[in-house]
């Protein structure tokens, strides 16, 4: 279990100091954990003694336990596919069969760690006529980012996926309004440019950031307003976006069936005007 877990499965018995204490960790994380007791202790106004019973409570041994565990996941985070695979991985069964074993139970776990009230928030911001959509996602991600792109555009206007080149961004930028959604999708090994973006497009444009990302938690997320955790680890050298995938077509699915008469006129005007081969030139 990670830290944030940790801290997210105590939430109930936790003080009125270790809230504040763990909303300062959140803010930041897994950043602010790995400054030294003292400095946390001013940053979240609680005293070090508080911080040590606030450790202990989340099941570790102490600050130094703390640390180490937010720095293995930071390394989690920036694993190569070299540092992933395992020689002599265990199969059960056939590969395929293995294979997709441990995708359907990524999946299941997806489905818990999302909730359906955060489901539904996300789904309601997509499908709000009055924001425009902004999507992107990562130098691989980025596929997830153009599926959600695709199927949106088939539902309602204003939906558009960013390209590549960061050349072209602020142009971008300088579309947003306030509450506009600027959707990303970045897993481990992080993308840079798109935290940049992501704190460009939340401070100056006020634009709401939606993040979906793995249980390490991309730096994105501290300009996010929602962030969805998704499994990504399949216990082989490639991590596995089923689960992202699997997310991305319920969300997909929900908003198109919850507003169909919309996306039937959308798909039809737009089957209208598709050209086709056969199509005569005059």
């Amino acid at each position: 279990m990670i830290v944030r877990e940790r801290i997210e499965k105590a939430a109930e018995s936790l003080t009125i100091g270790e809230r504040k204490l763990a909303a300062a960790i959140l803010s930041d994380y897994p950043f602010s954990g790995l400054s030294p007791i003292h400095e946390l202790a001013r940053h979240s106004e609680v005293s070090a003694p508080s911080i040590s019973r606030f450790v202990t409570k989340i099941g570790l041994e102490g600050y130094q336990e703390f640390q180490r565990e937010l720095i293995s996941e930071l390394k989690q985070g920036l694993r190569s596919p070299i540092e992933l695979h395992a020689p002599g991985r265990e199969v059960k069964g056939g590969y395929l069969g293995d294979f997709i074993a441990k995708s359907t139970t990524q999946m299941a776990i997806a489905a818990d760690a999302i909730t359906e009230e955060q489901f539904n928030q996300i789904c309601g911001l997509l499908t709000d006529p009055k924001r425009r959509i902004y999507v992107l996602g990562g130098r691989i991600s980025d596929t997830i980012a153009k599926h959600l792109t695709f199927h949106l555009q088939f539902i309602r206007k204003d939906v558009y996926h960013l390209p590549g080149n960061t050349e072209s961004w602020p142009d971008y930028l300088l579309r947003m309004r306030q509450g506009d959604i600027l959707y990303l999708v970045d897993f481990r090994r992080y993308e840079p440019m798109l935290e940049q973006l992501a704190r460009r497009a939340a401070q100056q444009r006020h634009a709401r950031v939606v993040l979906m990302t793995d249980k390490w938690i991309s730096p994105i997320a501290k300009h996010a307003r929602e962030v969805m955790p998704v499994p990504i680890d399949s216990g082989t050298l490639w991590d596995t976006y089923s689960a992202a995938l699997a997310v991305t077509e319920a969300i997909v699915t929900h908003i198109a069936e919850h507003h169909w008469d919309q996306t039937r006129s959308r798909i039809e005007a737009w089957e209208a005007l598709r050209l086709t081969p056969m199509d005569d030139p005059r």
